[in-house]
C-alpha cells in the first residue's frame, strides 16, 4: 500500500465510521505537490463534493485574530501587556490585557452576552462591546486558562479599531492576500457544503442553520476549502518556508506565539494553549500547532507539525467535516500528520564537510565542566553550540551568537539558557581558560564553586 492510499485509507475510515456527510481533507508539506481527499457528498445534488469545496471552519478562525493581533503588535500599534481599554472604549473589563483573552486566562465568560446559540441572533461589532457591561469575568484573571469566544472576538474588534477598518477587510490585505489563501472567505459561496446534525440512532442527517456571528466573527466565523487551511497550518508550523518573505509575520514572532502560556488541563498536562493557538504534544519533542472548529454542522481540525524524525518541514494537515458531531475528525487531523512522516519521511540529506570554526573560538572547543555537570563546545552550521554531554540525543543543542563587536560575549539564542550570555575569559595567548555562561563558572577540569579541582590529592 502506498503512502498516499494509507492517508486516503484513513481518511475512508473515518467518513464512514463517524459518518460524515461531507469529509476534505488535505496535507501540505514542503517536498511534496498538495495533497487532497475528498469522501462523500456536498448535500447539493447540482454540485459534487470536490477539493474546492467550502466547510466552515468556526475557532480556527481565532489563529487568524491571533496572527492580526501579534501583527499589531510588531508594527508598535500595541503591547501584549496592555489592558484592552487602553485601546477601546468598553464599558467593563478593561484591564483584562491582551496577552491573557489570546491565551485564554483572563476570565471572561465563553460567549457574548445573551442566548446566543439559542436565538440564533449574534450582536453586531458595537453592541459586543457595549455588552461588555453585562459579561462576566467568570474567573479571577490569570487564575486558570477557561477558554473564550468573547475574549478573541473583543480582540479582533481591538485590531480593526487599530487598522482603521473591518476585521473582515483587515484579514483579507493583512493575511489572505499575502499568503494566497484566495478560498477562505467571511461568508459561504456557491461552494459551500451543508453542515449537518446526525442523528445519534438512526441514519438520518438534518441541515444545521448558520448563524452570521456578527461582532463575534473574529472568533469562528470563516468558510475555506482543506487545501487552504492545510496552508495556513504548515505557516503556523514553518513560518520561514511558506511566508519566506515575513510578509504576515516573522518565524521569530510565531514561535513566541507557539511558546506554552497555559495548560487546559491541570491534571493530564496533554494540551496547551500559546497566544491564540492550541498546542498538542506528541511524545519524542512533537508537537502539533494549530485549533480545532466547531459550528452547528461543521467540525474542523487545523494543525502544523513541528519536529520529529523525518518531518519535511511545512507540514500541516487539514480535515473538514460537514457534521458537528462527529468528534473523529479532530483525531484524524493528528493521526494523518503522524502517518504521513511514517509512511513517507522527508529524504536524508547527505552530510558533507563545512569550514572550521574561526580562529577566535578553536580553543573554545571540546569539553568543560559547570555546576560539576561535563558539556560540549562545538561548531557546527557556522555556529558555537553546546550540550550537556548527559543529554538526550533529541535534545537540541545550545547556540550561540556574539554581541555586536564584541566576539568574546555571546548570545544564547536557542536552547538551554536561552537569552543569556556566555563571557570567554582568555590567557596572554589569547587561548580561552574559562568562561561564564549564565554568570556559572565553566572550566576545562571538574571544580568545586570555590574553584578547587576534584581530583586534587
Amino acid at each position: 500500500m502506498t503512502p498516499q492510499q494509507r492517508l486516503e485509507r484513513a481518511v475512508r475510515k473515518v467518513q464512514a465510521d463517524a459518518r460524515v456527510p461531507a469529509l476534505s481533507v488535505a496535507l501540505h508539506r514542503a517536498d511534496r505537490s498538495l495533497w487532497t481527499c475528498t469522501v462523500g457528498a456536498s448535500g447539493d445534488p447540482e454540485r459534487p463534493l470536490e477539493p474546492g469545496s467550502r466547510f466552515r471552519i468556526g475557532s480556527v478562525t481565532k489563529t487568524f485574530t491571533a496572527v492580526l493581533v501579534m501583527q499589531a503588535r510588531d508594527d508598535g500599534l500595541l503591547e501584549l501587556d496592555d489592558p484592552i481599554s487602553a485601546h477601546l472604549d468598553v464599558p467593563a473589563h478593561g484591564t483584562a490585557t491582551i496577552r491573557r483573552l489570546l491565551s485564554h486566562t483572563a476570565g471572561f465568560q465563553r460567549e457574548p452576552h445573551g442566548d446566543v446559540w439559542d436565538v440564533l441572533v449574534a450582536p453586531d461589532d458595537a453592541a459586543l462591546l457595549a455588552d461588555l457591561a453585562h459579561a462576566e469575568r467568570v474567573l479571577p484573571n490569570n487564575r486558570r486558562y477557561h477558554y473564550s469566544n468573547l475574549g478573541l472576538a473583543v480582540l479582533g474588534q481591538l485590531v480593526a479599531r487599530l487598522r482603521g477598518g473591518t476585521w473582515a477587510s483587515v484579514l483579507r490585505e493583512r493575511i489572505l492576500e499575502p499568503l494566497g489563501l484566495a478560498s477562505t472567505t467571511v461568508e459561504p459561496t456557491a461552494a459551500a457544503v451543508v453542515g449537518y446534525l446526525v442523528d445519534a440512532y438512526s441514519d438520518a442527517a438534518r441541515p444545521e442553520p448558520q448563524l452570521d456571528m456578527g461582532g463575534a466573527a473574529p472568533a469562528a466565523q470563516l468558510w475555506s476549502t482543506a487545501g487552504d487551511m492545510a496552508r495556513w497550518a504548515a505557516f503556523l508550523a514553518s513560518p520561514e518556508m511558506v511566508d519566506p518573505g515575513a510578509l504576515v509575520l516573522t518565524p521569530e514572532t510565531v514561535d513566541e506565539m507557539r511558546w506554552p502560556q497555559t495548560t487546559t488541563d491541570d491534571t493530564l498536562w496533554a494540551a496547551g494553549f500559546g497566544l491564540g493557538l492550541i498546542l498538542a504534544p506528541q511524545g519524542r519533542r512533537v508537537v502539533h500547532v494549530g485549533h480545532d472548529g466547531a459550528m452547528p454542522g461543521f467540525l474542523a481540525g487545523v494543525y502544523g507539525r513541528r519536529g520529529g524524525e523525518g518531518n519535511p518541514g511545512a507540514l500541516g494537515a487539514a480535515v473538514l467535516g460537514s457534521s458537528g458531531t462527529a468528534t473523529e475528525i479532530n483525531d484524524l487531523v493528528h493521526e494523518l500528520l503522524a502517518l504521513a512522516v511514517e509512511a513517507d519521511p522527508a529524504d536524508i540529506p547527505s552530510w558533507s564537510p563545512g569550514r572550521a570554526a574561526p580562529q577566535a573560538y578553536t580553543s573554545v572547543l571540546g569539553p568543560w565542566w559547570g555546576e560539576g555537570f561535563a558539556h560540549v563546545f562545538s561548531w557546527h552550521d557556522g555556529t558555537l553550540q553546546a550540550r550537556a554531554v548527559d543529554a538526550p540525543a533529541d535534545r537540541p543543542p545550545s547556540v550561540f551568537r556574539p554581541l555586536p563587536d564584541q566576539p568574546d560575549v555571546l548570545r544564547t539564542v536557542s536552547g538551554r539558557e536561552a537569552g543569556e550570555l556566555l563571557r570567554l575569559s582568555r590567557d596572554a595567548d589569547g587561548r580561552v581558560v574559562r568562561m561564564h555562561w549564565a554568570t556559572y563558572r565553566f572550566t576545562r577540569v571538574q571544580e568545586t564553586f570555590d574553584g578547587v579541582p576534584v581530583s586534587r590529592g
